[in-house]
């Protein structure tokens, strides 16, 4: 009879415990999705030679960034993808995951930083190393934002999404 009510009691505090659980998942949630929640919109174009570069970016209330960048770079490659990252004083450091048309589906991922200048965007030339698969800027290395071929320029965005 002891053990039968200790269980029963042990049972009860698990069942509790649980739902517990399950309402500060449900908080944790809500609160991510209030953080993702798109405070504006702006869309920039860089053209340099036959290259021509679309971005759109959609400040977060959490303050990070997302959005899509289609590069059309001469003559034939077409990267379509999405930008996810953040600004670090005047600099936007974003990572780029795009797929290729000719690579038959396979998915890239790129760092990028875009330094912030006027009413300009400039992407600028950094360091790269590969390390188990995963790209990255450099940290030890300067960024040059001085030398480069694509300036942002802030145009109309054609959809509003």
């Amino acid at each position: 009879m002891k053990n039968l009510t200790l269980s029963c009691l042990l049972l009860v505090c698990i069942g509790f415990q649980s739902c517990k659980n399950d309402e500060k998942q449900k908080a944790e949630e809500a609160a991510k999705a209030e953080g993702e929640t798109v405070v504006s919109t702006a869309c920039y174009k860089a053209i340099y030679e036959k290259d021509t570069i679309d971005l759109k970016l959609n400040t977060l209330k959490n303050g990070k960034l997302n959005g899509d960048m289609i590069m059309k770079v001469a003559p034939v490659t077409v990267r379509t993808g999405e930008v996810a990252g953040e600004f670090h004083g005047d600099t936007l450091f974003i990572d780029y995951t795009f797929k290729e048309a000719a690579s038959q589906g396979k998915t890239f991922k790129n760092p990028m930083a875009l330094l912030k200048r006027d009413n300009q965007l400039i992407l600028g030339n950094g360091t790269m190393q590969t390390t188990m698969g995963v790209t990255y800027l450099v940290k030890d290395k300067p960024i040059d934002f001085e030398r480069v071929k694509y300036k942002f320029d802030t145009v109309e965005c054609a959809d509003k999404k």
